[in-house]
């Protein structure tokens, strides 16, 4: 493909065009050489937005209604005419790789809204709730004139806090009745959060969820601020109900203001660009150095002498990073 093709390309995703970006997503997720190098060229050329799109993270424990709640608030949003983008990661399969990739038919509602984009992608081997490309599948959704882009993480736990990493504001929801006030004491993704959801609360005279209020709002106080400085706000959902849904908004958009007010969101942006490089070279770096022969055969020799009890784990790393500087340094 030719620079005049990519420009077209991207011309029709800024026109907003779902399918174009659809495929451009599917693209950023292709393992494929060429594919990669075209998509790095992509995100080159995307052209620079003068009011950057409200990014949020919303994570939490399976089970929590995650997408329940994208769907209630996307609705709510929409109808108050924002472009809305929601991103949501699946688990993939540590056995075949697959993922289902059904959060798209949880959210019947908010698919039909022509102002509504909903795309599922899987987290492949990655770690952190996200997928590899989840931070380029922010910025295609940008160019394509959203206002708002909400990635769903896959749920899998207290290693969630990439999401962070990638998003202006992270939202985690809990239950009530589930425990979730030790997890400020565990200091597990609470300390990521900006908002916690006590979700599920559809009887808000329900002893467990006024419990978990408290408890919530005590164990946020233990945790360090913010970079925004804003306390963590603990606000009752129910989806079901849709009743929260303006208090969480209202908490967010609080948040979003003083980012904009302090100058703020520049900074915590070219920081994720770091984060992003870090991540990205960690995972580039194993990717190719297991890619090579000469590295691959090393492995599965060191490999067999651990099946075999004849060296401890320690002195195989130790072993393995003395051939891999030592091979690149002739």
């Amino acid at each position: 493909m030719n620079a005049q093709d990519l420009d077209e390309w991207i011309g029709n995703i800024a026109s907003g065009d779902r399918q174009a970006l659809s495929k451009a997503i599917t693209l950023m997720e292709s393992s494929r050489v060429s594919d990669r190098d075209l998509a790095a060229q992509m995100i080159r050329r995307l052209p620079p937005r003068s009011h950057p799109a409200l990014r949020i993270g919303l994570t939490g424990p399976p089970g929590v209604g995650k997408s329940t709640l994208v769907e209630a608030l996307g609705v709510y949003l929409t109808d108050r005419g924002e472009r809305l983008a929601v991103l949501t990661v699946d688990p993939s399969s540590a056995l075949s790789g697959g993922s289902i990739l059904g959060d798209k038919t949880r959210m019947p509602e908010l698919a039909r809204r022509e102002n509504a984009f909903i795309r599922p992608s899987p987290t492949g081997a990655y770690l952190g709730g996200t997928g590899r490309q989840t931070r380029e599948a922010i910025l295609l959704c940008e160019a394509a004139g959203y206002d708002i882009v909400l990635v769903e993480t896959a749920g899998t736990g207290q290693n969630e806090y990439l999401v962070s990493t990638m998003t202006d504001i992270t939202v985690l929801l809990g239950l009530p009745g589930a425990g979730d006030d030790l997890q400020g004491i565990k200091r597990g993704i609470m300390e990521w959060a900006d908002v916690i959801v006590v979700h599920k609360a559809d009887e808000p005279n329900d002893p467990r969820v006024r419990e978990a209020l408290r408890d919530l709002g005590a164990a946020a106080h233990f945790l360090e601020a913010r970079p925004h400085g804003q306390p963590r706000r603990v606000v009752a959902v129910s989806a079901l109900r849709g009743t929260g849904l303006e208090e969480l908004w209202k908490a967010i958009c609080a948040i979003r203001e003083v980012l904009v007010e302090k100058n703020l969101l520049g900074a915590l942006r070219a920081e994720q660009l770091v984060r992003a490089y870090r991540e990205r070279l960690k995972a580039d770096l194993l990717e190719r150095l297991l890619g090579r022969r000469e590295v691959a055969s090393y492995l599965a020799d060191r490999e067999k002498e651990l099946r075999e009890g004849k060296i401890s784990p320690e002195e195989s790393v130790e072993n393995t990073l003395a051939f891999i500087f030592a091979a690149n340094s002739k």
